[in-house]
């Protein structure tokens, strides 16, 4: 394997009966290789026909679903370069991106992601728009037709032209989400992503015919390495174009392996706190806590506990939650962001390992991930077997190897910056331990450094915060202040459960987020969490906001990464005035 269409290919070549799945009316539809086939050719053939050659660039801006893969690999078979946009964007940020590519077609979903390509198309370069659903419009190709059109048997011009292309050839172009500053496109060529994928499961027994759901952003880089890997491997993917359709997809598809980021795992969690509630349930769970808590060195090491007590409990509570991801998933692996040492003991005290991984876009993405044979629970794991990995004097991981990106589109200097003598600087600060395990403790622009000229890392505080039902997001503060602080936004639908039963009137969140009772009740949360934290990184106030972050208002990246200075911004007025009021307080105390 040195290009990804040598997995289309292999896809192909397997002959299954159900490569990807579409959840319809009312089934979900497997597409077999031979239709899949016949459907990427149809799109290509298009393609080629309005004249998109090697190095073009085509762009998707689509939710998860076959069309996705069906014009990624149709673009990639003539070597053209896919640029992946997600659906969340405004209709400016969408030109920019369209605009800073060079982007000559663009595939979209939906009527909603047509109109607002259509708005702003006179401010591109895109020459042809192809919509995936059955949209009314003359502005717009249907894909439908596109994918209908193409040949019963192989088309040996396409073959050619896919087998011309080389593992040097750019492959994509993925805008890194920006978590500050301008989005900047990351170009990944055929061999940087194939790199990746030959390593990345390595360790995980991974068979043909098994199931995955498809449902983190096809617009990241993890979901669609992750999607290239299984489908290289012969698992079906099930695709979900909305997160909020996850559960459900769960239990009807049960698969075998889940591939996450943490905020699903966090929700997971949540869930199975909340239906934790009230006599007798509660007290089986704590008990049921108590009794995974004494066997947790087992899971993590891969066994299954012998003790009949460890057997009741799981049948009473632990399997309740599987039963909720589907069931049967063997394999649970964590990236995209750090996944807290609480949540990881959590899982594992209620059976399930997760193993848990770290990379960056501009590595394609795995740098090191924990596996069923090499696992330590507060790491992410050991560093590919392709990939090396030193930690610079301050602190910084560097990685060097195949997967690592050739530089930044159409920015130079910007690339330059990226590298130190030949080692790509990836902003997260780390260490490796004497076994080789490597640890992320923070990313290295969000280092908190206080008046006193005391570093704080906020990420281990905060994931630490978020394990508690009751918190959604936490943002340490203390940035050239004297001492930190804690910005919180509540979970509401626990918070308000937790309101009624105290009885606590409210008629709004403002209302709520202000009364002293919740006050009280989250500055005894932090208060907890100080005592296991040194002197200087005491959280000494809580700022409660009456907000939920997400990526549609900016706080969030789409792919929930917290942008921790646009919270700040945002909530300038509130933190100053908390740190000015403390500030008072103590000149007159003293």
């Amino acid at each position: 394997m040195q290009t990804l269409n040598d997995i289309f290919f292999a896809i192909i070549e397997r002959n299954q009966s159900r490569v990807v799945m579409d959840r319809q009316a009312i089934d979900w539809i497997p597409i077999s290789a031979q239709e899949f086939y016949r459907d990427v050719a149809g799109v290509a053939r298009a393609l080629r026909e309005w004249g998109v050659s090697r190095g073009d660039r085509v762009a998707i801006l689509s939710e998860n679903r076959p069309e996705w893969a069906i014009a990624d690999f149709a673009s990639l078979l003539l070597g053209a370069v896919v640029v992946p946009i997600y659906t969340t964007l405004t209709g400016e940020q969408t030109a920019y991106l369209l605009r800073d590519s060079g982007t000559r077609v663009i595939f979209v979903s939906t009527e909603k992601q047509l109109q607002k390509v259509l708005l702003i198309q006179d401010q591109t370069a895109v020459e042809k728009v192809v919509v995936m659903d059955a949209v009314e419009t003359a502005h717009a190709q249907h894909m439908q037709h596109l994918m209908h059109a193409g040949p019963q048997q192989r088309d040996p011009q396409l073959d050619a032209s896919a087998q011309a292309v080389g593992p040097d050839d750019l492959a994509t172009i993925i805008y890194t989400s920006g978590t500050t500053g301008t989005p900047k496109g990351a170009m990944l060529t055929h061999g940087n992503m194939t790199s990746n994928i030959a390593c990345s499961m390595q360790g995980f027994p991974v068979r043909p015919d098994e199931i995955s759901v498809s449902f983190l952003p096809l617009s990241h880089v993890t979901a669609r390495h992750v999607d290239f890997t299984l489908l290289y491997h012969g698992v079906t993917l099930a695709y979900v174009p909305f997160v909020e359709q996850l559960p459900q997809a769960l239990l009807e598809v049960k698969p075998a392996i889940i591939i996450s980021v943490p905020r699903v795992y966090e929700k997971v969690h949540t869930q199975a706190d909340r239906k934790a509630k009230g006599f007798p349930k509660e007290w089986i769970y704590r008990w049921a806590l108590a009794v995974g808590r004494a066997h947790r060195s087992e899971i993590l090491a891969g066994q299954t506990p012998a003790s009949i007590v460890w057997r009741l409990a799981n049948r009473l509570v632990y399997s309740k939650v599987r039963i909720g991801m589907g069931g049967r998933a063997e394999f649970f692996i964590s990236g995209g962001a750090p996944l807290g040492r609480e949540l990881a003991d959590w899982y594992a005290t209620i059976g399930i390992r997760i193993h848990e991984g770290y990379g960056l876009t501009e590595t394609s993405p795995v740098i090191a991930v924990n596996t069923p044979a090499a696992h330590k629970l507060g790491t992410v794991g050991k560093p590919l077997s392709n990939v090396e990995v030193r930690i610079a004097e301050d602190g910084e991981v560097l990685v060097r190897g195949p997967s690592v990106f050739k530089g930044y589109w159409n920015r130079p200097e910007e690339t330059r910056d990226a590298f130190v003598d030949g080692w790509f600087k990836t902003g997260d600060i780390g260490n490796l331990d004497a076994e080789g395990f490597l640890s992320i403790t923070d990313r290295k622009k969000d280092l908190i450094k206080t008046s006193g000229g005391k570093f704080i890392a906020p990420q281990p505080i905060e994931n630490s915060l978020k394990h508690s039902v009751l918190i959604a997001e936490a943002v340490v503060l203390g940035e050239k202040r004297k001492f930190p602080a804690v910005l919180i936004a509540p979970y509401f639908p626990l918070l308000e459960d937790w309101a009624r039963t105290n009885n606590i009137p409210f008629s709004s969140r403002q209302e709520l987020t202000a009364h002293p009772k919740v006050q009280t009740l989250y500055e005894g949360i932090v208060a907890d969490l100080n005592q296991g934290l040194a002197r200087f990184q005491k959280l000494k106030k809580v700022v409660l906001v009456a907000d939920e972050f997400t990526p549609h208002d900016g706080t969030l990246t789409a792919s929930f990464k917290l942008r921790r200075r646009v919270v700040e911004e945002r909530y300038r007025q509130q933190i100053d005035a908390m740190y000015s009021q403390a500030e008072a307080s103590s000149v007159s105390s003293s």
